[in-house]
């Protein structure tokens, strides 16, 4: 006698993978000097800093938000500004991130871009430019 068994199965990801930046604002300012009106998108976030005269900061705080159902962590953050080629005069500094963005977490990091309060002459390069680099991964 033969018995023929049968077995059906499926399968189905529900899970939702959802970083994002969701904002950038500018938390501090000097006088006279203007934050270039911040703008994100999902994955980007991009400002255009004039500063006036030495001494003078920005602060920027851009905001990424786990709104999916995975839980995410910090696989590398790189921030590189144009030393070659870029103002000496011009600093960046940031702050670091959460290593692990759970699903409905939040982080920010900080931006600050200062012009160095020794320098004593206008200086011949005015401009310098920071590129980073921000990159979560399933956990």
């Amino acid at each position: 006698m033969l018995l023929g068994l049968t077995i059906n199965g499926t399968a189905e990801i529900t899970g939702v993978w959802d970083v994002k930046i969701t904002n950038i604002e500018t938390k501090e300012i000097s006088e006279g000097c203007d934050d270039g009106n911040p703008q994100f998108t999902n994955t980007t976030a991009s400002f255009n800093a004039k500063l006036q005269k030495p001494g003078d900061k920005i602060v920027y705080v851009v905001t990424i938000q786990n709104l999916g159902t995975i839980d995410a962590t910090l696989n590398g953050v790189v921030f590189m500004s144009d030393d070659e080629n870029g103002s000496e005069a011009i600093t960046y500094s940031t702050t670091n991130l959460a290593t692990d963005l759970n699903a409905g977490g939040t982080t920010t990091v900080e931006i600050t871009v200062k012009y160095d309060s020794k320098v004593e002459e206008v200086p011949s390069v005015k401009t310098k430019t920071l590129t980073g680099i921000i990159e979560y991964g399933q956990k």
